[in-house]
């Protein structure tokens, strides 16, 4: 089995080959290939955590398609002021299908 952990979007994803992720919105069109930076590498039992090894490592991804996550809504209230303040947000993705670890 071998598996990544890969800084994605300002998080850190455990991915493997086929796998498909959704992360903070990255610039590109669908169909193209990004490189995510490893942060560990495990294949079976060996288990990599030196940056000079990590930097030959690559981990490829093709973008599938950019998305919205769920509504979140903000409401702000003050008593007995007649104050109330409603606001919404929808973040943006980017879903993504690993497709190498070398």
């Amino acid at each position: 089995m071998v598996y990544a952990i890969v800084k994605a979007g300002g998080r850190q994803e455990k991915v493997s080959v086929g796998d498909v992720v959704v992360v903070d919105r990255l610039s590109g069109d669908a169909g193209d290939t990004v490189e995510l930076p490893a942060l560990l590498l495990v294949d079976g039992e060996k288990v990599t955590t030196d940056a000079t090894k990590l930097a030959k490592v690559k981990v490829s991804a093709e973008i599938v398609r950019d998305e919205k996550g769920p509504k979140i809504i903000i409401l702000k209230f003050k008593n007995k002021t007649g104050y109330r303040k409603r606001q919404g947000h929808r973040q943006q993705l980017t879903r993504l299908k690993v497709t190498e670890i070398k």
